[in-house]
């Protein structure tokens, strides 16, 4: 999940081109040690063990009934999702179930495969390194950075001839092009999402659509939180909102762990097979001009089953403005972000991550 980190530029990656040592989860909670400090979270404010608001609901939306000319309802619920949750789970999305098992069994194999063989599309250079894209964790940046507790695999998909294949893993066998598959049906499935939230502002059809051309970027992320003999010590993924415009996951169908902040508090995301989580990140949120909101969420570590989620994040093309659309700026709500090229705000994201700050915080008007 994003904890998206993505698409920094060249100065940060400079600022993380330092001896990182090896640090891959996976291979600490095989080896049965404790959790390094490192790892532990510091701040007491986190609430690492905080129980859910259970009497709130994940809200679900149908996106089947979303399209067709008698959904009205099912409009409402999906406005008053985005602009109270920023986040839902869309159910009847057209990606069939046999083919979202696959993509999960396949990133279940590759976390499984012999440490040698995912260490050939490692994202670090000599040991040293750091690039982001590749098998590994995620950047360091400072020396009392607290790390989160997994492993993740990290791909461009899109644009299609930016693609690095040097790091897509050719084991298991299919997975490129199942992956290249899943970021087809993914793209699709945010169109079908974009123009719904055109419709319920009463906007023109393809207003955020056509925010998304040729250029525009999508990563996938493959999260492996493995098993820790103390959850109540670390985070699989600390407190974050996404920089990205739009996140789409596909979870596990069996184990929970991610929790979206609401009112107060910490809401569980339910395991709900076959739906896809549909998360509004910070690009909707400044091009909406605050109307939708992007949520804060974090993933809890599990000390009985490993967990595993395959994220797809879209932006816009790096070069692109991100800021308020004209149509949604008036007398009675004006605008509420600055304007930001788009690789400068993911860049700063990037970093703030590491120092547990929200971007957005810093181009509010």
């Amino acid at each position: 999940m994003f904890g998206l980190r993505p698409y920094p530029n060249s100065k940060v990656m400079e600022e993380g081109k330092k001896e990182m040592g090896s640090r891959l989860v996976q291979e600490l909670a095989m080896s049965g040690r404790d959790a390094p400090t490192s790892y532990i979270q510091r701040d007491p404010v986190r609430q690492i063990n905080s129980p859910p608001h259970t009497s709130a609901q994940v809200p679900v939306i149908d996106l089947n009934r979303l399209s067709q000319s008698d959904g009205a309802d099912e409009s409402v619920k999906f406005r008053d999702a985005l602009q109270s949750w920023g986040l839902f789970l869309a159910v009847n999305h057209g990606i069939p179930s046999s083919f979202l098992d696959e993509v999960l069994n396949l990133s279940t194999e590759f976390f499984h495969l012999p440490l040698e063989e995912k260490q050939k599309f490692a994202n670090l250079v000599d040991g040293k390194e750091f690039k982001l894209e590749g098998y590994g964790n995620d950047i360091v940046l400072r020396d009392d950075q607290t790390l989160d507790w997994n492993d993740r695999l990290y791909l461009l998909v899109q644009p299609e001839d930016q693609r690095n294949l040097d790091v897509w893993p050719t084991n298991p066998v299919s997975f490129r092009d199942v992956l290249h598959t899943f970021g087809k049906n993914t793209q699709t499935v945010r169109a079908q999402i974009l123009r719904a939230m055109a419709k319920v502002l009463e906007l023109k059809e393809d207003c955020f659509v056509k925010q998304f051309d040729e250029k525009a970027n999508m990563y996938a992320r493959f999260n492996y939180y493995p098993l820790c003999k103390r959850p109540d010590l670390v985070f699989g993924l600390k407190p974050h909102a996404d920089a990205s415009a739009m996140t789409i996951l596909l979870l596990d169908k069996e184990v929970a762990g991610l929790q979206v902040r609401k009112n107060a508090e910490w809401v569980d995301v339910p395991v709900f097979p076959d739906s896809l989580l549909v998360v509004i990140g910070d690009g909707i949120e400044i091009m909406s001009n605050g109307i939708f909101k992007s949520p804060i969420h974090r993933v809890v570590a599990n000390s009985e089953k490993e967990r595993l989620s395959v994220v797809m994040f879209s932006a816009l093309d790096p070069e692109k403005n991100l800021e308020p659309l004209d149509e949604l700026i008036d007398e009675t709500r004006p605008r509420m972000y600055k304007m930001v090229k788009t690789k400068d705000y993911l860049a700063d994201h990037f970093k703030h991550f590491a120092e547990g700050k929200r971007t957005l915080d810093f181009y509010k008007i």
